[in-house]
């Protein structure tokens, strides 16, 4: 996965995304609209064949960048905690 800011203010982030599954994004995404001090957190894929995406997230408070990293980290603790209890009843079985 590549990223690359494309815009970037106090309260907004623009966001080009290369070389990952929106699918990932979108959980991302789910993780950032959860928080109160989020206003906007969009993701869209900009074409199909070129796997670009695109990720715009507007904050009423704190830093948009801190916010995507915060999301990300809660996403990938959720994915972690699913896999282990996925595994253990795959050897229960």
């Amino acid at each position: 996965m590549d990223a690359k800011i494309t815009k970037s203010s106090a309260k907004e982030v623009n966001l080009t995304i290369t070389k990952s599954d929106i699918g990932m994004l979108y959980i991302v995404q789910h993780e950032l609209l959860k928080e109160s001090g989020i206003e906007f957190a969009g993701v869209i894929m900009k074409h199909p064949l070129t796997r670009e995406c695109l990720m715009r997230v507007n904050t009423s408070k704190g830093n948009p960048l801190k916010e995507i990293e915060k999301a990300t980290k809660t996403a990938l603790d959720n994915t972690n905690d699913l896999k282990k209890l996925i595994n253990s009843k795959i050897k229960g079985a």
